[in-house]
């Protein structure tokens, strides 16, 4: 449905949960992060398929998180997820890190910052992978936040 209100673009469903969770940039957190997601969204009984692309494309904005953003110090990972009435996931993934100068260039596929080679620069492609959207804001020296949205097919929505 349009609305007039918004410009024309279709309402979103309302948000029926959300959860937010603060954590320390150590990267045995990304599967804590990954576990706390999977246990959050299987209110919306997901399909194994679904829930392990997400808990996959959380993986990687996480490991962004640990490995880019704090690359010399531990920082804290903000990770905010709302569940949509429709089924649709929405995921923030944020850092007070260094920042990234160039987000176009940062998404192409295969373009690393790690000179020693040990990245391979395939994170932002397999966040699109796995989500309907996604959406990088970024400022140098201020931290970056990354939002995915992925609305399940779902056995059920809420």
């Amino acid at each position: 449905m349009k609305d007039k209100k918004h410009g024309g673009r279709p309402r979103l469903a309302p948000i029926c949960n959300e959860m937010k969770l603060d954590f320390p940039s150590h990267s045995k957190n990304e599967s804590f992060a990954r576990a706390a997601a999977g246990a959050f969204i299987a209110s919306l009984d997901p399909t194994a398929s679904e829930l392990s692309d997400i808990k996959c494309a959380l993986s990687e904005a996480v490991t962004n998180c640990t490995v880019h953003a704090y690359p010399d110090h531990i920082g804290i990972i903000r990770l905010h997820i709302k569940l949509r009435t429709d089924g649709t996931v929405i995921i923030s993934v944020k850092d007070t890190g260094v920042g990234i100068p160039d987000i176009k260039k940062a998404r192409e596929p295969l373009f690393t910052t790690d000179a020693a080679g040990e990245r391979s620069g395939m994170g932002f492609t397999v966040m699109e992978s796995f989500c309907d959207s996604i959406k990088v804001t970024s400022k140098p020296s201020k931290g970056t936040t990354v939002t995915m949205s992925r609305k399940l097919s779902g056995k059920s929505s809420l």
